[in-house]
């Protein structure tokens, strides 16, 4: 075809003779006969050299078509065959390259430029005069996710499609380094976390322990990596709204992404690839996929709002990475005016437990009982802090502050908290937060029920005694039925028969007004600290077995270690 088509251009003559040469020869027919006169056929061999190529055409007479009659040179320089070959290379290549590009630039289809492991776009649509969007410099790419080391990340197929926005000015996506120079170090949270929060009366700063493990083992490096739920139908979703964030913040697409994954690196998780979206006017967009499964949040510079959602699968718990989520996405404001960020959350199971996981028991799952229903999934709360959670060796116990906005004000609560001579700073016992003790993932005691329940178990029996001097309680390891035990006066001895004595030890430390007894003042032996009041006797043993060996109508007559009897006896504990 290349020689030909040079054949066309420098030999008109010699076409016109080969193509009528090539009819004859092709269709011959009885009553025409090849004559002298006759058309000419021309046979072509070509031969290419350094210097050129050389075409030979012989003409054949009237008796042999195929003799040869007459000669014709045609030469073809190299230079010449090389530029038909790359012209003829190139037009396909270049057809079929900006083709396509016109045909989805028509349909509004943004082309994406691959940039390593990130891939970024520009919109189709373009923003209005008045608004600035921010270009992003090569120290603002957004950053790369790794694998975290020691973690094994399976290959994964990714799959995307991408469509036209009038409302987004960029769009980047990032997808993860697996090389080995980029393993994560090691993570900088530990099995216990600090949070620090004004939120009690006296504004003091309240430092909770998080145990990230399963009950009764110790904490597992990686938490996300435990086979619990590993590969079932069922997971953990935390959802997060915060309020009073920076606009500046808000807006900026690369930092919003760089505590998105030191976020997820923090938390020990995989973070696989995320796309992001900066809107117009303003305003990001973010989604995550994660080993575990997504996460995803979206801003609201303006109004200085970003809401934000975490789902996992495994036994790895998300509450504790509440105090890194506010850290990271809570920044507040240069001015001094502004209030401070806050944040509401709501933690949820969610899919199938029952059925998949073997010998599964909803009770011994606090997020199943009412820490799950009553505490954790609720999103209304305006302050909800998990101040403890944390294993003995018979239990869990977690503590909570709440404060629920259809009995407390959340801004009478703040102004307590003010040195300004105004009534609730001078009476802030009257408007602080809930705080709910619960044993197992089962309400125990609340600091706003304290006295009601406490009061009535206790006071009913000892006043209708008309002397009680030895009274034993049944569990009660918080303190407060000792407490309320401790104000008679006749009381010469209050025996605590307690299985957990790592409940008391907590208690003491995080619901201090359940084992307040400084408003004893009739017995010389007092101590502000119950449970060093000189009449308090701390027994932590099984409280059946003690009743049992000690009262029991068959016991051993030999046992020298009698038990005075008891007048009155107090039942607080759980159910059997």
């Amino acid at each position: 075809i290349i020689i030909l088509l040079n054949i066309m251009c420098r030999r008109p003559s010699f076409i016109r003779r080969f193509s009528s040469s090539f009819a004859v020869a092709m269709w011959p027919t009885k009553q025409q006969q090849p004559t002298a006169t006759s058309t000419s056929h021309y046979s072509i061999s070509a031969s290419a050299s350094s210097n050129g190529g050389i075409i030979d055409s012989t003409s054949s007479s009237s008796d042999d078509l195929y003799e040869s009659h007459t000669h014709e040179k045609v030469y073809l320089p190299a230079k010449s065959i090389v530029v038909t070959l790359a012209m003829c290379v190139t037009l396909p290549f270049l057809i079929g390259y900006f083709g396509p590009l016109l045909v989805l630039r028509g349909l509004g289809v943004v082309p994406i430029v691959c940039q390593g492991t990130i891939m970024s776009s520009s919109s189709v649509a373009l923003p209005p005069q008045d608004v600035t969007v921010p270009k992003a410099s090569n120290e603002e790419r957004l950053p790369i996710p790794t694998v975290y080391e020691g973690k094994h990340v399976p290959l994964t197929l990714y799959t995307s499609k991408m469509f036209p926005s009038a409302g987004s000015a960029t769009s980047n996506t990032v997808q993860i380094d697996r090389s080995s120079s980029a393993f994560q170090v090691k993570s900088k949270i530990s099995d216990s976390n600090v949070i620090s929060q004004n939120v009690s009366n006296q504004q003091e700063i309240v430092e909770s322990s998080f145990d990230i493990g399963e009950k009764g083992e110790e904490s597992n490096d990686n938490p996300h990596n435990s086979d619990f739920d590993g590969h079932l139908p069922a997971g953990q979703h935390l959802l997060v709204d915060i309020k009073n964030v920076d606009s500046e913040f808000l807006n900026s697409e690369h930092r919003l992404a760089t505590a998105m994954v030191e976020l997820i690196t923090e938390s020990q998780l995989t973070l696989l690839s995320y796309h992001c979206h900066s809107l117009l006017p303003i305003g990001v967009s973010c989604a995550g996929v994660l080993l575990e499964s997504h996460v995803a949040f979206h801003t609201w510079p303006s109004e200085g709002v970003i809401v934000m959602d975490l789902f996992t699968c495994g036994s790895g718990k998300l509450i504790p990475i509440l105090p890194l989520i506010k850290q990271l996405f809570g920044v507040g404001a240069e001015r001094e005016d502004l209030e401070e960020p806050v944040l509401n959350w709501s933690h949820k199971l969610r899919g199938f437990r029952e059925g998949f996981v073997p010998d599964y028991d909803p009770t011994r799952n606090p997020l199943d009982s009412d820490t799950g229903r009553f505490i954790t999934g609720r999103l209304q709360d305006d302050i909800k802090l998990p101040v403890l959670s944390a294993s003995t060796d018979f239990q869990t116990v977690d503590v909570y502050e709440l404060m629920d906005p259809t009995t407390r004000n959340v801004n009478n609560f703040y102004k307590s908290l003010e040195d300004d001579g105004s009534y609730e700073s001078l009476h802030p016992e009257h408007f602080g937060p809930n705080r709910v003790l619960l044993l197992d993932g089962v309400i125990q005691s609340t600091l706003f029920g304290d006295a009601p329940y406490h009061e009535s178990i206790v006071h009913p029996a000892m006043i209708t005694h008309p002397n009680p001097k030895r009274v034993a309680i049944i569990g009660g390891g918080e303190g407060a039925t000792l407490r309320e035990i401790l104000k008679h006066s006749t009381v010469e001895q209050a025996v605590m028969i307690e299985i957990d004595e790592g409940v008391v030890s907590l208690s003491k430390d995080y619901l201090p007004e359940w084992q307040d007894c400084s408003s004893i003042a009739h017995h010389k032996g007092r101590d502000a600290w119950c449970f060093n009041d000189t009449r308090a006797d701390a027994r932590f043993e099984d409280a059946m077995a003690y009743f049992t060996d000690n009262f029991s109508p068959k016991k051993d007559d030999t046992d020298d270690d009698d038990e005075s009897p008891y007048e009155v006896i107090v039942m607080d504990c759980l159910d059997p």
